[in-house]
């Protein structure tokens, strides 16, 4: 298990985590403006990682580093979620403008794709953490704008 400097490494169970990610595609979805739906997405792919991070890593003693970024860490402690890192941290940027509330910092069609890319990787990581789906929209309520369904999160799979 590899390890990360004990500073930056989540305060939070996995599980916690990624129960924060759910939730806040929920809050996503039901977000009033572009900006909003876009920074609230953001952070929770952003908290999925971090449920990743603190399921397949241990904290290193040892004083502060440099500081690391979540996505950097996921690259490290889930080399198969890389893409998924750089795409993430590439809009990091721009969500701390959406979260700023700056009008226009992002368009409604980049603010759905967004959410849409949240949705599939909170998807991925539940599956990279053996977490069980049901889903909790009807098929004839998803909506092409919003692409997959949304996800509920069940025990872990007994062995």
């Amino acid at each position: 298990m590899l390890t990360i400097p004990a500073h930056a490494f989540p305060q939070r169970t996995p599980l916690e985590l990624f129960a924060l990610a759910r939730r806040g595609l929920a809050e996503a979805a039901a977000a009033t403006t572009d900006e909003e739906r876009y920074a609230t997405a953001h952070l929770a792919a952003l908290r999925a990682a971090a449920a990743v991070v603190a399921a397949r890593a241990r904290p290193a003693p040892g004083g502060r580093g440099r500081p690391t970024s979540v996505w950097g860490l996921l690259t490290l402690v889930a080399p198969e979620l890389s893409d998924w890192a750089a795409q993430f941290a590439a809009g990091a940027r721009r969500r701390a403008i959406a979260e700023a509330g700056v009008p226009g910092a992002v368009t409604h069609q980049e603010s759905e794709r967004l959410m849409v890319e949240a949705e599939r990787f909170v998807a991925i990581v539940a599956d990279a953490l053996a977490l069980t789906h049901r889903s909790t929209v009807a098929p004839q309520q998803r909506s092409a704008a919003t692409g997959p369904l949304r996800s509920a999160v069940a025990l872990p799979r007994a062995a």
